[in-house]
């Protein structure tokens, strides 16, 4: 379930190929003036989760398909995640 999306694209008309992290909600209820939503910690839950050059439409079904709240940053492609040398994980949500 999206809470909530934050747009860091420089490239706000490109959709086709974008980068996304969902992460769990209560990660901002740190921040200043947010919403607040109760912190879930188990192994059901995800604290991050990214997929990278995927459709906008896509990257937002994924998120929304999460059944707790998680936040979805989305970034141009190749920007906003760190690539590493393992594989990442883009499959359903838990």
């Amino acid at each position: 379930m999206i809470c909530n999306i934050i747009d860091k694209r420089s490239h706000r008309y490109r959709w086709k190929k974008v980068n996304a992290i969902a992460e769990a909600t209560w990660h901002d209820n740190i921040c200043e003036d947010s919403d607040q939503t109760p912190e879930i910690v188990s192994e059901t839950h995800i604290e991050y989760r990214e997929m990278i050059g995927v459709s906008l439409s896509k990257a937002i079904f994924w998120a929304s398909a999460f059944p707790y709240p998680v936040t979805l940053y989305l970034y141009d492609e190749n920007e906003g995640i760190n690539i590493v040398p393992y594989p990442i994980w883009s499959g359903q949500p838990d």
